[in-house]
Order: structure tokens, then sequence, then C-alpha cells
């Protein structure tokens, strides 16, 4: 007699998990809805600052870069690229020694930022790049953005191509 109500409920569990993973749609699986494709910026809302500005010529500043999921689950899987352009220069920023970049998944609302930490050249000087605009690429995506870059000139290493500025890993904003 057990034997029947045990098969039933096996039976009624095995179609209770087929509908939830055809409920997807679009062909998609359950994982993939989950993982999501390379975020873009057709899908996330973009903040950059309010800067923690370098004040002088040799002192460090951080500008965070917030980004905010506004669509489908996307993915950030590396490090943003991001340059620095003006005077008809353009430098790409190296990423921040030791720092690992790690996966995250951002569900419609969810939030992750990186900050860019650069110093702050000397006007006019030899060695500074008078950036006017800050171009970012997302990883896995080859569309890009740009924004306007109002904190001051960047120091180069051993010439203006040659930024001090570097890139952090993504994290995770919110709880």
């Amino acid at each position: 007699m057990r034997t029947i109500p045990l098969a039933v409920a096996a039976l009624a569990s095995a179609l209770l998990l087929t509908a939830c993973d055809s409920g997807s749609g679009g062909g998609s699986s359950d994982s993939d809805s989950k993982n999501g494709s390379a975020c873009s910026f057709d899908g996330v809302g973009v903040q950059v600052g309010p800067a923690s500005t370098a004040p002088s010529a040799g002192d460090t500043g951080e500008v965070p870069v917030s980004l905010t999921n506004q669509s489908k689950p996307c993915t950030l899987d590396g490090f943003a690229g991001a340059s620095l352009e003006g005077g008809g220069t353009k430098v790409a920023l190296a990423t921040q020694k030791g720092a690992k970049a790690q996966k995250l998944t951002l569900a419609k609302g969810d939030a992750a930022s990186f900050t860019i930490t650069y110093v702050r050249g000397a006007a006019g000087g030899k060695l500074s790049l008078a950036a006017t605009k800050l171009v970012i690429t997302l990883p896995g995506s080859s569309d890009t953005a740009s924004y306007k870059w109002s904190y001051g000139p960047v120091q180069g290493k051993t010439s203006a191509s040659d930024s001090d500025a570097s890139v952090s890993a993504f994290t995770q904003a919110g709880d």
C-alpha cells in the first residue's frame, strides 16, 4: 500500500521540477537567467563620483564609479577598462597592483563599484596629462561610455602617456 503513495509523490515532485525549469522562457536555462550575460551600458546606470579629489600636485585622489543594474541579471567578470583623454592623448589605466578580479552577478537593482586612484599632476607639467575625459568599458562588452574628468591633471610616471592612475576590482555594493 505504501508504494503507490510514494510513487505518486515522486511523480508529482518530478513534474513540479520540470515546470520550474520551463518557466524561465525564451529557451534559456534556469542557470543562465541567474548568471546573466555580461553587463553592458544599455542595461546599467552609471555614476562617476563624488570623488575624493587630490587638492594639489603629488596628492592622491580617488574617483568611485558605481553601476546599478536596471535590467535582466548580468555579470561583471574581470576588471573595468578605463582610459583618460586630454590634449589629443589617450592613456589606458592599469589595474591596481595586487587587485584580484571577482565574478559578480547583478540582479535587477543590484549595484557594484570600482575606484580609480590617481596622482594629481602639475598643471602644464611635462609629465602631466591634462585629462578632460574618462572612457570606461565593462568586462565582456565592447561598448564604451565617456564621462567628464574634472579632477585635474594626472601625473605620469615617466611621461604624460604613462599615467600614475589605476583601476580597482569591482566590489558588490549594498547588502
